[in-house]
C-alpha cells in the first residue's frame, strides 16, 4: 500500500509538474492529498481488524456474502469478482475463515463441482460485532494518524 508520510510542497509539486504536467499541477497535488488520506483509513482499518483477529479481506469477505438480496451465499468466483482478489489468496482467506468457523461450505446441489460459501452463525455475529466501529472509522476519519 502507498503510503507518504510527508506530502511534497507547493514548490516540489511545481518543479516536477512542470517539467511532466504543467496544466495539473493543483490536480496532482490534489491526488496525492487523497492518497495519502487512504493510506491513513486503510492503516486504521488494518489496525482495528487486527485488534479483533480479522483482516480486511476476511471481513470483506463475509460482508460481500451477506450483503446479497436474493440469496444468502456466494460462489468463491463471485467473490473474486467482486474484490478483485486472485484466486491463491482468496482460497487462503476462505480456509481460514472456514476454520475459525466463520464460514460454511457445501457442494452446489445443482453444479457438484462448485462449492456454495455461507456465512454461520459464528460469521453474522462477527460482522455484528465489527460494523459499528467499522462505521465509526469510517465516518470519523480525519487523514491524520492516530
Amino acid at each position: 500500500m502507498f503510503f507518504l508520510k510527508q506530502l511534497p510542497t507547493k514548490a516540489m509539486v511545481d518543479k516536477y509538474s512542470g517539467i511532466y504536467c504543467p496544466e495539473y499541477a493543483e490536480k496532482v497535488t490534489n491526488q496525492l492529498k487523497m492518497m495519502r488520506e487512504a493510506s491513513i483509513l486503510v492503516r486504521q482499518l488494518d489496525t482495528y481488524f487486527a485488534s479483533h483477529n480479522m483482516s480486511q479481506l476476511k471481513f470483506l469477505i463475509l460482508m460481500v456474502i451477506d450483503r446479497e438480496l436474493d440469496r444468502d451465499w456466494l460462489y468463491a468466483v463471485e467473490i473474486s469478482e467482486r474484490l478483485d482478489v486472485s484466486k491463491p489468496v482468496l482460497s487462503r482467506a476462505i480456509k481460514t475463515l472456514t476454520e475459525k468457523g466463520y464460514l460454511s461450505t457445501h457442494k452446489d446441489s445443482k453444479d457438484g463441482r462448485a462449492v456454495v460459501l455461507t456465512l454461520t452463525q459464528s460469521g453474522k455475529s462477527t460482522l455484528t460485532t465489527l460494523l459499528p466501529d467499522y462505521f465509526k472509522i469510517l465516518t470519523n476519519h480525519s487523514g491524520e494518524e492516530q
